[in-house]
């Protein structure tokens, strides 16, 4: 499982999100840029001990109301070829040298791991702490599965309110980028939801939100 190290970043997280996040059109912060604080998440490990794989949630409180965003990044030890796109920034990271973060949406790895996670062929791992599970972190996949394998190569895009990837055969993977509590201690999902992914974070009163981060939608058989 992966490490996780507590050292310093330069620049923070935060501070490359608070730049990145304005760019987004599912962003809707007030004027003035981002303010930014973690509110959840969880990571993935990656078999091949290259990429750190983070699921971040950050709460913004620069607009009317306070706004929670599902932020996937990934950090890399060198550029990721091709995906120029998809840089967030860079970052000194204490311990590993410089890191580039990436969209996670736009990174293969990434993607690859969401969809073994969806399938319960991998595990969310807690945020802070070095091999330990996260428990909130739930899953589904019913039936044969959704294909999930062709998402790997296919272009996210993004609307204003999430992240979609569409495979060969009509499947569609959505990742929830504007988080919305659950109305109930489940979330509800769609009739064609194939799979799913839902996780909690905390709200501004102090409270623990549970929503939906992800799910695949079936589409036609070929």
């Amino acid at each position: 499982m992966a490490v996780i190290h507590h050292t310093v970043l330069k620049p923070t997280k935060l501070e490359l999100l608070a730049s990145w996040l304005p760019s987004r059109p599912w962003y809707s912060g007030g004027a003035g840029g981002p303010r930014l604080v973690k509110s959840g998440g969880f990571r993935l490990d990656d078999p091949q001990g290259e990429v750190g794989i983070e699921f971040m949630v950050v709460t913004d409180t620069s607009g009317a109301h306070p706004a929670a965003y599902l932020v996937p990044l990934t950090y890399r030890g060198a550029p990721l070829d091709g995906a120029e796109h998809a840089l967030v920034g860079t970052m000194e990271h204490g311990v590993l040298g410089r890191r580039w973060a990436y969209d996670g949406c736009q990174d293969p790895v990434l993607v690859a791991q969401l969809l073994a996670l969806i399938e319960g062929r991998a595990q969310a791992q807690d945020q802070n702490i070095s091999d330990t599970p996260d428990r909130e972190v739930t899953r589904s996949c019913r039936g044969d599965g959704p294909a999930l394998a062709d998402f790997a190569t296919t272009e996210a895009v993004d609307d204003r309110e999430g992240t979609e990837l569409s495979a060969p055969n009509g499947a569609v993977l959505r990742l929830h980028r504007v988080l919305h509590p659950a109305p109930g201690s489940e979330p509800v999902l769609p009739p064609e939801a194939a799979g799913h992914v839902g996780g909690c974070w905390d709200m501004p009163d102090g409270t623990r939100a549970r929503g939906v981060f992800a799910v695949v939608r079936t589409g036609p058989r070929v």
